[in-house]
Parts: structure tokens; sequence; C-alpha cells
């Protein structure tokens, strides 16, 4: 029986599941939304939430201790100049867990997991092709004239 055994195992050696938790964090803090399997949101959600809870005091101490799980230099840098002053005023709760159903290949249970405050970046509305140019209009006049 598993009493008082806590988390899940994913299928994974120990040092395999640290890697992925550790890349999983890094991918969640630099795009502050990510796709993933709904045990793998699920395990992660503690661990980038007491980074985050760490990233509010931007102390030496902190900044190392968050250096041991994110290798990144630069998400390290957001998570410390950006995120942590955004959740300053939050006393928890920095991320949600969305269900988007089963993954098609093999039903999977699928989610997404983002900071609350996430908000998504709308794409660029695809240009129009550029207008005739007058040395166009006139090779198609001359191919028009041509044909007839």
């Amino acid at each position: 029986m598993r009493h008082g055994i806590v988390g899940r195992k994913l299928g994974r050696t120990r040092s395999h599941y640290h890697a992925l938790m550790d890349n999983l964090i890094a991918s969640l803090l630099k795009h502050e939304s990510i796709t993933t399997t709904l045990p793998k949101a699920k395990e992660v959600r503690p661990l980038v939430e007491k980074l985050i809870t760490l990233s509010k005091d931007d102390s030496v101490h902190a900044r190392r201790m968050a250096f041991r799980t994110v290798r990144q230099k630069d998400v390290l840098k957001k998570l410390f100049s950006d995120i942590g002053p955004r959740m300053k005023d939050r006393q928890g709760g920095y991320t949600r867990i969305v269900k988007t159903g089963l993954r098609a290949s093999d039903a999977a249970p699928m989610a997404i997991i983002q900071l609350v405050d996430y908000v998504p970046k709308a794409k660029p509305a695809k240009e129009e092709a550029p207008a005739a140019t007058p040395a166009t209009e006139e090779a198609a006049k001359e191919t028009a004239a041509s044909e007839s």
C-alpha cells in the first residue's frame, strides 16, 4: 500500500523525473503558459508556486535557491524582474490548470498550466497582398492586348 507516499513517479527514474520537472518549470516561467499532460501539470504546480514565492524577495540568497532549479539565466532574470513583482500582492495561487480533453494519439488527459495573470498575445492580422504597381499593371495590359 502507498500510505504516506506523496507524488507521482510518471514512469521515470528519479533523475529523469527531476530533469523533466526542471524543464517544465523553466518552460512555464519562460512562456507563462504550457500544454502538457494533466499528471505532469499537477506535479509541477507546487514547484512553480514555491519558486514564485521565493522570487517576491529579490535577494542574492533567493536567486541562488531558485538557480538550483532554474538553470537558465534568462528565465531566472524574468522570474525575479517580471513575475515576482507582478505577484507581490498575491498570497498564493499563482497558477491555474485548465483541462483540455484527451490527446488524440494515446487518449492521455491533457491540460494547460498557466500563470493566473497570463494574457495571450494577439496574433497580428495577415497583411493583404500589396497593391499592384504601375509596372505590373502595364505588363498586364500588354499581355491582354497581345492575346486579343
